[in-house]
């Protein structure tokens, strides 16, 4: 039987009502990316910032519930996945104490990766969460979002039976895409793409857009090199995640 988690509560104004007829199936993480993890709470309870997220988990290994789970916080922003657009309505979010690529991104502590974990696989057991539906911040938002980044340990929550993962295929020499390119060979990337549930158009052009999703795909699942570029190595891992996806009605 699981242990209960210890849970502190910070009520935020930033809430409201999810939206009729969709299901709460999707889990989202992101980083705090401010200077300090107290700045970040108060931000997040601030009814002028009109953000929130459900949950927010200190460097520590703390955690805090800042919205009920029944309710609407509002941590994604303007963002996609698979056809969904209003992910807000659909998802539980956690806010992960970090300063983030511009204050200084850091490895998260073990200690807040465990609770992390914890927090993660009791939320996934409860709601039934689909693996392929935890996702980063920058999933639904590559234009926008960096969070929680390449320095998050995706790998551990795999373990514990949270998210999908599927080991980076080697960076090895090779034919690869690029901002700039076009034809049918970017075409059927951007098509892949698509498969897995980024939001991307059916045009053959690789644009900023997708450059964006490269950069949130490659910081999720090839985080060794971050650098845009579609190489043998990014196109492979792609083909193995679509492959572990479940089958689709």
């Amino acid at each position: 039987m699981a242990t209960a988690l210890t849970i502190e509560h910070f009520p935020s104004p930033n809430e409201g009502p999810r939206a009729e007829g969709k299901p709460v199936d999707m889990l989202i993480l992101h980083y705090t990316g401010m200077q300090t993890e107290e700045r970040a709470l108060r931000w997040l309870c601030d009814p002028e910032s009109a953000v929130s997220s459900h949950y927010f988990v200190f460097e520590d290994g703390r955690i805090a519930r800042l919205v009920d789970e029944d309710r609407r916080a509002w941590h994604a922003g303007k963002s996609f996945w698979a056809g969904e657009t209003d992910i807000n309505s659909r998802s539980i979010g956690i806010e992960i104490a970090n300063p983030g690529h511009e204050f200084g991104y850091r490895d998260f502590p073990d200690v807040q990766i465990d609770a992390v974990v914890a927090l993660c696989g009791d939320i996934v057991r409860r709601r039934r969460i689909p693996a392929e539906r935890v996702l980063a911040h920058s999933d639904v938002a590559p234009a926008r979002k960096e969070d929680p980044g390449e320095r998050f340990p995706w790998p551990r929550l795999h373990e514990a039976g949270i998210g999908l993962w599927v080991p980076p295929a080697a960076i090895v020499p090779g034919p690869f895409l690029q901002i700039g390119d076009h034809g049918a060979g970017v075409g059927a990337l951007k098509q892949r793409f698509r498969q897995y549930g980024y939001g991307l158009g059916e045009d053959s052009q690789f644009d900023d857009g997708t450059d964006a999703v490269v950069v949130a795909f490659q910081r999720h699942f090839r985080p060794a090199k971050v650098d845009g570029i579609a190489d043998v190595s990014t196109i492979d891992t792609l083909d193995r995640l679509i492959a572990a996806l479940p089958a689709r009605p």
